[in-house]
């Protein structure tokens, strides 16, 4: 089978290739899984440098790279109650492939009509939703998303909108192929038109109330700025850092506004989906399908076509989510 796989830690730039290897075995409480789409995200960069923690380990040679992705089920192991024929999303390993084995456990059946360019990327929609929550923004108040263009981003201004929550979204400057107010953004900071400082202008936005939380994708001096704008028990979710620059806080930017600064760790990251998560996933996956839910595709690429879907990648993420299709 076809699949892009790397020998050693580096810039996915350099190392990866393309290479025909064996379809995968399956053992018990296993599936054989026949690729359909693969989404390229910035944590699929993180694994290829090495940098995620234990378990989250590259094994050479030939490792193949991606993380998340959907197919058909082909073939079963022993225990396995899925049936040939059901398409699943996962977020497991070596989804950049022809075929996948992965554990009936990590598996999210989804409906068989289901657009298939959005089960690859099925990551993200539970990414936004839990980013969100962890957000405890509440209807009527108001919440900064930064990276405004990303594909998280426009998914939790989405999920945001439908429970009345304002968002400003952040953006290092306006393009306009896309228009963040239609995708659930009460306003839009474009921080290469800033006639005020930041603080400033979000108090100016929010009427002198402030931020009751931020989602942050970027880092950087200007979510030093944004935690500055908090509201009284507001608080940080950091979620990416896009920025390789740091910045600095007083101990009375938190202490005196009770903020609180906390990571998101994606929910399937070290563990399976529970059955407890079921009805959760269900809601996701159904406002995820709608046709009204905009997602923004950058990309369909065939998996020999990589070095451009990780070009756009890492080089135009405003352009949408890169896939791959099989």
């Amino acid at each position: 089978m076809k699949a892009i796989v790397f020998d050693g830690i580096g810039s996915p730039r350099d190392v990866l290739y393309l290479d025909d290897i064996p379809v995968p075995q399956i053992g018990d409480n296993e599936v054989l899984v026949r690729m359909v789409s693969a989404s390229v995200n910035p944590g699929d960069f993180l694994f290829i440098q090495n940098l995620y923690p234990e378990p989250k380990k590259p094994l050479f040679p030939r490792q193949v790279a991606g993380n998340h992705g959907a197919g058909i089920v082909e073939r079963v192991g022993a225990n396995v109650a899925l049936r040939p024929g059901t398409l699943v999303a996962f977020s497991y390993y070596n989804s950049w492939a022809e075929y996948a084995a992965v554990p009936t456990e990590w598996l999210i059946p989804l409906p068989a009509d289901y657009p298939l360019e959005r089960a690859g990327q099925m990551v993200n929609p539970i990414t936004a939703w839990d980013l969100l929550a962890d957000s405890r923004v509440q209807p009527g108040q108001w919440l900064a998303v930064t990276a405004g263009y990303s594909s998280i981003s426009t998914m939790v201004m989405q999920f945001a909108q439908r429970r009345g929550i304002n968002v400003l979204s952040v953006v290092r400057r306006f393009h306009e192929g896309l228009d963040l107010k239609t995708l659930g953004a009460t306003a839009v900071l474009d921080l290469s038109d800033l006639k005020a400082g930041v603080r400033e202008t979000v108090l100016d936005i929010t009427g002198g109330t402030g931020l009751n939380g931020i989602v942050d994708n970027v880092g950087g001096p200007v979510s030093g700025e944004l935690i500055r704008s908090l509201a009284l028990g507001g608080q940080m979710v950091i979620n990416g850092g896009m920025s390789t620059e740091r910045y600095e806080l007083h101990n009375f930017d938190v202490l005196l506004s009770g903020v609180e600064i906390r990571a998101n760790i994606y929910r399937y990251f070290f563990s399976p989906p529970v059955k407890a998560d079921s009805p959760t996933l269900r809601e996701i996956v159904d406002v995820f399908g709608q046709p009204d839910f905009h997602v923004p595709v950058g990309g369909l690429h065939p998996l020999a076509s990589f070095k451009l879907a990780i070009a756009n990648s890492l080089d135009h993420a405003d352009l949408g989510k890169q896939i791959f299709t099989m």
